[in-house]
């Protein structure tokens, strides 16, 4: 079993940067058998991927909304994701959760682990 932690939400202005990191520890745990994901919700609507790490930190994925704003990155000495987030805008506002995923991003709802969340909201 994976374990998931976030941190790095909070309340900032449209424009401004955060940081968002998820630790991740367990006994099976590698980024090399573990897709890396960050996603986010907001009440009422489905949990949505912002952005995945593949396999050993090998390709990378973003959703069309959050292209060229937000990096996804890892820091395999800390076991650690991170997601770097710029000119955030009032519509980013959501709770944002990390995932591993075991296979390689396929399935991250059926087998994938999940963090608690972090909330990120975006003042206009």
């Amino acid at each position: 079993q994976v374990q998931l932690l976030e941190s790095g939400g909070g309340l900032v202005q449209a424009g401004d940067s955060l940081r968002l990191s998820c630790s991740a520890s367990g006994r099976t745990f590698s980024f090399r058998t573990y897709a890396m994901g960050w996603f986010r919700q907001v009440p009422g609507k489905e949990r949505e991927l912002v952005a995945a790490l593949g396999w050993n930190g090998g390709g990378t994925k973003y959703a069309e909304s959050v292209q060229g704003r937000f990096t996804i990155s890892r820091d395999g000495t800390k076991n650690t994701v991170y997601l770097q987030m710029n000119s955030l805008k009032p519509e980013d506002t959501a709770v944002y959760y990390c995932a591993a995923d075991p296979t390689g991003g396929r399935s991250w709802f059926r087998n994938g682990s999940w963090g608690q969340g972090t909330q990120v909201t975006v003042s206009s």
